[in-house]
């Protein structure tokens, strides 16, 4: 990568962050309800793991399929495309990675980080004291990461 395509990458960076601790911002001091909604949202939206594998797939299926059915020189859509998810696998970057990023897909470090600064905000983590008892600690902790997203339907059930 280039000088000015690191620069470009880091503002990318700083420009998803940014947006998510204003999202973050703005449901402080909501309701459990706010958070839980905000939280339900944030488990639909696609990562980028998500995003590569899908389109890669999708592009190996269609190139393999057009190759058998109409001319074989698409065969080479899925030579081209699988190397790509290969080296995201191996590298944890390819070529696809900075046009997603540019169009604000985020990493599931990104969405993890999110998700547990709501689930703070919303008091999953608060019966997590040590009080000298680390394995009902570590339990409570496991808990309350692992808690679902609405606290309602769970009541409800």
């Amino acid at each position: 990568m280039t000088g000015s395509g690191r620069i470009l990458a880091l503002c990318v960076n700083e420009e998803i962050d940014q947006e998510t601790e204003r999202r973050v911002a703005r449901v402080t001091g909501g309701a459990e309800a706010v958070l839980s909604h905000q939280i339900d949202e944030l488990n639909q939206e696609w990562n980028m793991e998500r995003w590569l594998e899908t389109n890669a797939s999708a592009l190996a299926f269609t190139g393999t399929i057009l190759g058998l059915l109409v001319n074989k020189k698409f065969f080479a859509v899925p030579c081209l495309v699988l190397p790509f998810l290969f080296q995201h696998a191996v590298q944890g970057w390819c070529p696809p990675v900075p046009f997603l990023r540019r169009k604000g897909v985020r990493t599931r470090r990104e969405f993890d980080a999110e998700r547990y600064a709501l689930k703070a905000l919303r008091g999953d983590f608060s019966s997590v004291q040590a009080n000298g008892d680390r394995n009902a600690a570590g339990r409570a902790a496991w808990e309350a990461a692992n808690a679902l997203s609405t606290r309602a339907t769970k009541q409800s059930l």
